[in-house]
């Protein structure tokens, strides 16, 4: 009977135990109930007279101006589909498929977008095409009577979300053309087919998966849009609950339930989206192609007309994506005078906006000069970027290690029963978090984590003072539980079963099989996963927005604030400045993880020893020209 209870109470089973327990902890307290208290919210709003009415926001819903956010949102959406779609396949086919002088210029063009995104891309775009953008400023000398606001409002959002959303076209779509059989291509033009009937019957038939997928995310991204909204004008629905979120009842109508009703809206318009992609998937797509698949040859367009009008395309493509970039790496490294008047003064070099402080000297209405001491600070001197800076590089290392961890330790009970419920009922409580829109999440958060009466933890105030950076730090964290899952996952698929048995042959425990065994294969899918979520994270402003309090002002926060009183009595100076060097530097951390992940990380062991065979060489060849230089001297 000892020996049975023992067994029974093994550590095996208790560590087994007490992780469902943990696990049913998080799913209830930190992504189920927080939403339903969303849901709820909704149908117990009191009227007047302080009697609970199921029915008043439905009924303000129809009645207000309520339902224009909604269709704002939905037009947006339709209308970047088409845009998006047309402009992504387009830079795609440019460089991967015609013929194209310059490919690899433009490619690095159009991939600019990968490196810098959200509140650093909008600014980008306001610095050319603003009232008094450099642009603008171009256009209204050269006709006068145009309309210097232009750049604002539903126009200007879907301009700049068009060229923003086809990093995904960029990765995803790419891939998927160089994955085409030429063999197929060759075929349809020996049988007499132009370059376009072969395009249009062979080409992208093979690409309607990936097409499907790509519509339905960048639905999913204009329905949900943020930053372009905010900063250009524009009423959506994510705005809107944010603006409701900081509301109360003295200023207007049951706000919180008002922000709950349309998070609820969105989550609806994702989960429709969301399970028809699953739906289309499950069908299964295959395409016949010959036993020996051969590479992807360009092809050339033989109309000198088509020819021309393709490559004038591809070069006005690669001008508004490269303008952006190359202005504002430009004028970072000009004076604030400069910035603020977007004039470009090439004798005039600084890099004030980086590094150091300066004293501005400026004249008050009584006539007289006032110095005001480091109004002119650089970005990485200045106390407010700086501390948003490290803020976000807290936050976001620690949420995207944490999503890793979770998602690691996860997929490890997953394939251990794969042919169990339980583990199937693990990976859908993972995914979860990609059926309802970020803004969702995050506002459930702060209105259900914002009270002492929450059991779940502690009784703590999470949306209280320093609170608030755990709060980011849990929702940063449960929104990247998808993706990391579905990319993680992928890497398991690649650890040998036998290589498992043999360490449980030789008397190894799990834990330690899975320490030296299954980690090391898998190490660099988690490394750049938490790289990509790292990269995410750091310039993340929707769910910043959200949260915005004195405690919690990230880096997305500070660089969108940081001209709302330039110049104001002489303090803040140069906050143009120090934003053109924020977008810089962003630019420069984004490239390094995308290199470090899609460069360093993506090549095999056979490139690798091939790369440091020709380092080895180049050394020699260095150390015996010293050996010459050296005994000729002599």
């Amino acid at each position: 009977m000892t020996k049975s209870r023992s067994s029974a109470l093994s550590p095996a089973l208790l560590a087994k135990i007490f992780g469902v327990a943990f696990f049913a902890y998080l799913f209830l307290g930190f992504m189920l109930l927080p939403c339903l208290n969303t849901l709820a919210s909704i149908f117990t709003t009191q009227n007047a007279s302080g009697e609970v009415d199921p029915l008043a926001v439905i009924r303000f819903f129809f009645a207000g101006n309520m339902g224009s956010y909604v269709w704002n949102s939905l037009k947006l959406a339709v209308c970047l589909v088409i845009t998006v779609n047309i402009v992504g396949v387009s830079i795609v086919l440019l460089t991967e498929y015609f013929d194209i002088k310059g490919a690899k210029i433009l490619r690095l063009g159009y991939m600019t977008t990968l490196i810098y995104s959200g509140v650093a891309l909008v600014t980008g775009y306001l610095f050319l095409y603003d009232s008094n953008g450099i642009i603008t400023t171009l256009l209204v000398n050269a006709f006068p009577g145009m309309n210097p606001n232009w750049f604002s409002g539903f126009n200007a959002v879907l301009f700049t979300m068009t060229f923003a959303c086809t990093s995904n076209h960029a990765l995803f779509l790419r891939n998927a053309i160089r994955g085409i059989d030429y063999n197929t291509v060759e075929a349809a033009r020996n049988m007499g087919a132009r370059p376009f009937k072969v395009l249009w019957k062979v080409v992208f038939p093979t690409l309607v998966p990936t097409m499907f997928s790509l519509t339905v995310m960048t639905f999913i991204t204009g329905l949900c849009a943020m930053s372009a909204p905010t900063l250009l004008g524009y009423d959506s629905i994510n705005p809107e609950i944010v603006r409701l979120a900081g509301s109360s009842t003295a200023d207007e109508a049951f706000p919180q339930a008002r922000a709950a009703l349309l998070s609820v809206i969105l989550a609806l318009f994702t989960i429709v989206l969301l399970t028809v992609l699953s739906s289309y998937e499950r069908k299964g797509h295959y395409l016949s192609v010959s036993k020996t698949k051969a590479k992807l040859q360009k092809q050339k367009i033989d109309n000198p007309v088509w020819n021309l009008l393709a490559h004038i395309y591809a070069y006005i493509l690669f001008v508004i994506y490269m303008t952006p970039v190359v202005m504002i790496i430009i004028f970072s490294f000009q004076t604030y005078g400069a910035i603020r008047m977007k004039r470009l003064d090439l004798s005039n070099w600084t890099l004030i906006n980086f590094f150091g402080t300066q004293d501005y000297e400026y004249l008050t209405n009584r006539g007289t000069y006032k110095t005001r001491k480091g109004s002119i600070s650089g970005l990485f001197a200045n106390e407010a970027t700086l501390g948003g800076i490290k803020l976000s590089f807290i936050l976001s290392a620690i949420a995207a290690a944490l999503a890793c961890v979770i998602v690691v330790v996860a997929c490890n009970y997953i394939f251990k029963n794969r042919n169990k419920k339980s583990g199937t009922v693990l990976e859908y409580c993972l995914l979860f978090p990609w059926l309802l829109p970020t803004i969702l999440i995050c506002y459930s958060y702060r209105v259900y984590f914002n009270s002492e009466d929450v059991w779940y933890v502690g009784g703590t105030n999470l949306y209280y003072a320093e609170h608030v950076r755990l709060l980011i730090i849990l929702a940063y964290t449960v929104v990247k539980l998808p993706f990391s899952l579905r990319m993680i996952k992928a890497a398991f698929y690649a650890i040998d079963e036998e290589l498992e048995d043999a360490a449980r042959n030789l008397g190894s425990s799990p834990l330690v099989t899975f320490l030296k065994v299954k980690l090391p294969i898998i190490l660099p899918s988690v490394l750049a996963v938490f790289a990509l979520n790292f990269n995410a994270l750091f310039t993340e402003y929707d769910m910043s927005a959200t949260f915005a309090s004195s405690y919690g002002t990230t880096y997305a926060m500070v660089i969108q604030s940081m001209c709302r009183e330039e110049g104001l009595y002489g303090y803040n100076v140069n906050a143009s400045g120090r934003r053109c060097a924020s977008t810089v530097f962003i630019m420069i951390v984004s490239g390094v993880i995308l290199y470090l992940v899609y460069g360093v990380g993506a090549r095999d062991l056979g490139e690798r020893l091939e790369i440091r065979d020709r380092r080895r060489k180049r050394l020699e060849k260095i150390k015996s020209f010293g050996k010459r230089t050296g005994e000729a001297h002599t």
